[in-house]
């Protein structure tokens, strides 16, 4: 048998190396495969696959190293040793498990949420039991652990190949030899992990932030891997706030947001609004929507045509169509909606702050309103019902077991059955209310009850049109189109009765959805991740309102104080909302923040421009026009931009813990 100068430990544990650096090569390539999109495949991903094999040569490095260093103890050699054979498959079957786990996650994660796999799926695990049962009603579970544990079979079966074929070939190495190539092999497992050559001035090692150094998340996104992504993301789940900074932005913020009585000492951002005495008191019905991607809608001019009820109501009603959720997710927008306040906490949301459980929200002021919260499902999930009960006063909140319609799926009753049930229970009121339905349907596992089929007819439209104008696939289209039908079936049964006439409606997006909008937006929606975040608001009250259209930049967190100034309501607000009617009547500035939780990015929105930087490296920054016309590279208003976007943030933080509500 011919004899090889390398040790054969040294051998094997190279050879298993670099199996798993290609098997991580070809997952990446498999992940661009599957999810690439008519807008992704004009990207040149060549700069991805080479920093890409860098991050995926540190995991594999990392391997290899471990199994060095545990084949240096002598009694635990891995080739010579009984009990070396067995630390060392014990310790590639830890590894194998962990890496089928975080891959398969990781699939999972960026088919959801278009993100590689990050810290904040912890998140998940605070709500376990409902996070699992909607896993398990919208995947084949079953199916899929199965094909985790043939997938940890198959790799460890390889695995052993490696080992067994390691261990046949003859040893032809000298002690001296051994030494030689064992430095070698450490020097070069420790370059590996750095990940940039220190001898050419790479000061600091190979970083999460260098993903986004081209200036574009999907490059970004494919460049990293699952665990890259993972731990790089575990430091950024602390929350607190600088004073300092805050009283810094002081001056501005207090400006735009038309604070009463300045004072930079006490950091008062409060406004005391005088109502109208006349108003005839309408009630309010504000439908927070779910996953109401605006690129998906019939108002950008779809041609999918997905909400044409909706659209109706948009041309008879005052309706924005730029507002932007302050961030992504379901619990964000929700306490964003009722707070005022963009959800800026890293590792978990702000409802699950236990420092940030007091907040003041303006639905407080509506004296004499009897107050109502319909959610479909259970409210315990991100401790939303802590938010609501803690927080909104002689609250009726109905949730699941309160209702007599059947319940669905993970997240309750059908949208439709939810509208008519809120209906019906309005219908009885005779003092004026202030209402919010949280819809769920259009999510998964995108449920559309039986009883609806006769009436609610499902499409089927090609694959590449779905794809082209926003769908992942015909069931998320049709669950969309079906959020729509349980518009026009409330609105139907809301005009029946006596309470329609001096009703506001308000429906605004608890977020968008990450994806490809270039065949209806301008690119800066898809290029900027706007898309996650563009979200339809719309005021509907026919005989109460007249109908306009404001392509003005606004933010959910506007919401309440803009219909507080509709209904004429005297409110206090310590937040960051503004009445977005009155600041369209006044020409005012408008401005609004915009935190990426998943890619550490926090940007501000303007009418004409959008400004970004990644905490990651704050350098870093991105800067775009929506009309391509316009130059947006002059120094002073990237200044400005950075500027603002840093005092909507550090303002955040500190409002978050400092909106408490007013003791008796």
């Amino acid at each position: 048998m011919k004899k090889i100068k390398l040790p054969r430990y040294i051998y094997w544990i190279a050879l298993t190396g670099a199996f798993f650096l290609l098997l991580m090569s070809l997952l990446r390539w498999l992940l661009v495969f599957v999810f690439r999109t008519p807008a992704t495949k004009q990207v040149s991903l060549t700069d991805a696959y080479i920093l890409g094999l860098r991050f995926d040569l540190r995991v594999a490095c990392i391997l290899m190293l471990a199994l060095f260093i545990v084949g240096t103890i002598p009694y635990l050699h891995p080739l010579n040793k009984k009990w070396g054979r067995r630390v060392a498959l014990w310790l590639l079957v830890i590894f194998i498990t962990a890496f089928t786990l975080f891959y398969a996650f990781d699939f999972a994660h960026y088919a959801y949420l278009h993100q590689r796999l990050n810290a904040s799926v912890l998140n998940y695990l605070d709500d376990a039991k409902i996070s699992f049962r909607m896993m398990w009603q919208t995947y084949h579970l079953g199916w899929s652990i199965l094909g985790l544990v043939v997938a940890i079979a198959l790799l460890l079966a390889i695995v052993k190949l490696i080992y067994n074929h390691s261990l046949s070939r003859q040893i032809a190495s000298t002690p001296k030899s051994r030494i030689t190539w064992s430095i070698a092999f450490v020097l070069l497992m420790a370059l590996g992990i750095v990940g940039r050559p220190v001898f050419k001035g790479g000061q600091y090692p190979l970083r999460w932030s260098d993903a986004f150094s081209k200036g574009n998340d999907y490059v970004a996104n494919i460049s990293l891997n699952p665990f890259q992504s993972f731990f790089s993301s575990m430091s950024f789940r602390h929350s607190n706030f600088d004073e300092k900074k805050v009283r810094e932005h002081y001056a501005w913020m207090s400006s735009f947001l038309g604070v009463d009585r300045p004072d930079v000492n006490t950091l008062n951002f409060e406004r005391n609004v005088i109502g109208d005495s006349t108003s005839s008191k309408p009630n309010i019905v504000l439908v927070i929507c779910e996953s109401f991607s605006m690129y998906k809608s019939s108002m950008v001019g779809n041609p999918l045509n997905t909400t044409p009820f909706f659209n109706e109501m948009c041309n008879k009603g005052i309706f924005f169509d730029r507002c932007f959720t302050p961030a992504y997710g379901t619990a964000r927008g929700v306490w964003a909606t009722l707070t005022g306040i963009p959800d800026i906490e890293m590792r978990n949301t702000s409802s699950r702050n236990p420092a940030a459980v007091d907040q003041h929200t303006i639905i407080n002021d509506f004296k004499g309103y009897e107050k109502y919260y319909f959610l479909g499902g259970s409210s315990s999930w991100a401790n939303i019902r802590g938010l609501l009960t803690n927080n909104i006063e002689g609250l009726h909140l109905y949730e699941e077991g309160s209702y007599a319609a059947k319940k669905q799926d993970v997240w309750g009753i059908s949208d439709k059955q939810l509208f008519l049930e809120a209906n019906a229970a309005l219908a009885k009121q005779d003092k004026p209310f202030f209402a919010v339905i949280q819809t769920s349907d259009n999510h998964r596992p995108y449920t559309i009850p039986d009883e609806d089929l006769k009436e609610f007819q499902k499409k089927s439209p090609s694959k590449d049109s779905l794809k082209n104008y926003g769908f992942e696939n015909v069931e998320e289209y049709n669950a969309f189109r079906y959020t729509d039908y349980s518009y026009q079936k409330f609105i139907e049964a809301a005009q029946k009765e006596k309470y329609f006439k001096n009703t506001i409606f308000v429906f605004v997006g608890d977020h968008g959805i990450p994806g490809d909008g270039s065949k209806v937006l301008p690119g800066i929606f898809t290029g900027a991740s706007l898309v996650s975040t563009h979200v339809p608001l719309l005021f509907y009250a026919p005989g109460l309102l007249q109908p306009t259209k404001s392509s003005n930049v606004v933010s959910q967190i506007d919401v309440l104080p803009s219909i507080a100034g509709l209904a004429g309501i005297s409110y206090t607000n310590k937040t960051m909302g503004r009445d977005i009617i009155k600041a369209d009547k006044n020409n005012a500035e408008h401005y609004v923040f915009n935190i990426l939780v998943d890619i550490r990015k926090v940007a501000t929105i303007g009418n004409d421009y959008v400004y970004g930087y990644y905490f990651t490296n704050p350098n870093q920054k991105e800067f775009a026009a929506f009309n391509n016309t316009m130059s947006a590279n002059t120094d002073s208003l990237q200044r400005q931009y950075r500027s603002i976007t840093d005092a909507f943030y550090e303002t955040a933080r500190y409002m978050i813990l400092n909106n408490k509500k007013k003791t008796p």
